[in-house]
C-alpha cells in the first residue's frame, strides 16, 4: 500500500510537498521551474546572471564592462524568466525566485521578482534579516529563508517578529549533503551534529513553541541528500512539511543547463565530489572536473598571494564580498560567475559544476520532471533504459 504524503500549504495553496531548489548560474530558469510548478510543486528560478539565457542581452553585454548595463540586462532577463515560468505553470504550483544574500544586487533582484509576479522569494547564502522590508509593498509574496541550524532559525524568527512578519516556510539545508554554497562557516564544520535533520527539524518545531508561534504552522522543508521516496517519508515523519532537491532536478530533461552539464552531474561518483572554499567566503561542493582539479592544486598558493588589492579583470561587482576581487586570503581565488557560466553551457574543461554529495534518484539517467516527482511521491520507479 502506498504512503500518502501530506500537502505542503503555502499562502493558501495546497501543493505537492516537493520543492525544486534554486540553482545558478542559469541552471534553474523558466523551463525547469515552470515544469515543476506545472506538476503542482514548487519551481524555483535562481536570479543570478540570467542574461546568459538570452542571446539579445548577451549581444548587448557579453563583452561589456559596465556594471549598470549588466545589472539592468539581468533584471530584464529575470522578468522574462518569471513570466515564462508562470505561463508554463498555467496557474498550478508555485513559481519562486531564489535570491542569494551574498550577491551585491540582491535588493534589486527581490524588487524585480515581486514586480514580475514571483509568488515566493527564497533567500539563502547569508541571513535574510531585511527581507520583510524589501517585500513590504508586495504582501502577497511568500517569504522563505534558507537556514541550516536551530540557532540561525531562531535569530531570523526573532528579528522578523519585531517587524510583525513571519516566514511562510523555512528551508533547512544540510551542509554535509547539499550542492553549491553551504550553510557552514568552515569546511571542518560541514558534518557538525547541529546540522543533522534529526536534531534541526524537532529543534525548529520546539522553537516555534518557545516563541509562541506554533499555531502558525510554518512549514519546515529539509534540503540536502534527499534521493528517495523513503527519505521523503522519513523526514516528514520527523515533522517536515515537504522536501527540497537541487541536483536531482538539475539533471532532468527540463533542466535549463546544457546536456553535457547534466551528464557531468549524473555521472559523478562519490569520490568525484569535493568541498572547497568559494570566493563568496562559504564552503562549496562540486564535481572535480579539469578546471576544479587545477584550481585545487594551486589553491594554497593563490590564497597565500592574496594581497587585498583589486585583482578582478571584470568591472561588475557581483558579490558583496569576493575573495578574488577583494584579495581575501581565506576565500576562494577565482571568478565564480565565469566558471558557473562555463558549466551552464557544458564546458567541461572550464566549468564549475555544483553537485550534492549523495547519489541521484535515477543514477546516471536523465529523465523528465514528472517521473522524478512521481517517484518521490510514490516510490514507484519508471522503467529506466
Amino acid at each position: 500500500m502506498s504512503f500518502q504524503l501530506p500537502s505542503l500549504k503555502i499562502r493558501g495553496k495546497s501543493l505537492l510537498p516537493i520543492v525544486q531548489g534554486g540553482m545558478g548560474v542559469g541552471v534553474s530558469a523558466h523551463r525547469l521551474a515552470g515544469a515543476v510548478a506545472r506538476e503542482n510543486a514548487v519551481g524555483t528560478i535562481a536570479s543570478v546572471d540570467l542574461r546568459r539565457h538570452h542571446p539579445d542581452l548577451m549581444e548587448e553585454t557579453g563583452r561589456c564592462r559596465d556594471k549598470a548595463r549588466i545589472d539592468a540586462a539581468n533584471l530584464v532577463a529575470l522578468d522574462r524568466e518569471i513570466q515564462a515560468a508562470k505561463a508554463m505553470a498555467r496557474g498550478l504550483g508555485l513559481v519562486a525566485v531564489n535570491v542569494m544574500r551574498a550577491v551585491s544586487e540582491y535588493a534589486a533582484c527581490i524588487r524585480q521578482s515581486c514586480e514580475s509576479g514571483a509568488e515566493a522569494i527564497v533567500m539563502g547564502a547569508g541571513l535574510p534579516l531585511e527581507l520583510p522590508e524589501l517585500t513590504r509593498d508586495h504582501p502577497h509574496v511568500a517569504l522563505v529563508p534558507i537556514l541550516s541550524d536551530v540557532r540561525g532559525v531562531t535569530v531570523v524568527l526573532k528579528k522578523w517578529m519585531r517587524k510583525n512578519v513571519l516566514p511562510d516556510a523555512i528551508v533547512i539545508e544540510h551542509p554535509a549533503h547539499a550542492a553549491g554554497h553551504l550553510g557552514a562557516a568552515r569546511k571542518e564544520d560541514l558534518a557538525d551534529p547541529r546540522f543533522a535533520f534529526a536534531n534541526v527539524i524537532p529543534g525548529v518545531l520546539q522553537a516555534y513553541k518557545d516563541l509562541g508561534i506554533e499555531s502558525e504552522n510554518i512549514p519546515v522543508i529539509p534540503a540536502g541528500g534527499i534521493n528517495s521516496h523513503e527519505k521523503v517519508r522519513e523526514l516528514i515523519g520527523l515533522g517536515a512539511s515537504g522536501v527540497q532537491l537541487g541536483s536531482a532536478f538539475a539533471v532532468t530533461e527540463e533542466g535549463d543547463a546544457d546536456l553535457a552539464f547534466k551528464q557531468i552531474l549524473a555521472g559523478a561518483a562519490p569520490d568525484d565530489v569535493v568541498e572547497f572554499m568559494s570566493c563568496a567566503g562559504l564552503p562549496a561542493r562540486a564535481v572535480r572536473t579539469p578546471w576544479l582539479e587545477k584550481y585545487l592544486k594551486r589553491e594554497d598558493k593563490l590564497q597565500a598571494a592574496a594581497s587585498g588589492e583589486h585583482k578582478c579583470t571584470l568591472a561588475w561587482d557581483c558579490l558583496v564580498q569576493c575573495g578574488l576581487r577583494d584579495g581575501i586570503a581565506k576565500f576562494g581565488q577565482f571568478c565564480i560567475d565565469s566558471q558557473l557560466a562555463a558549466a551552464l553551457r557544458g564546458d567541461v574543461q572550464k566549468g564549475l559544476f555544483f553537485r550534492g554529495a549523495d547519489s541521484l534518484p535515477f543514477g546516471d539517467k536523465i529523465r523528465p520532471v514528472k517521473e522524478l516527482i512521481h517517484y518521490l511521491m510514490t516510490g514507484q520507479r519508471p522503467v529506466l533504459a
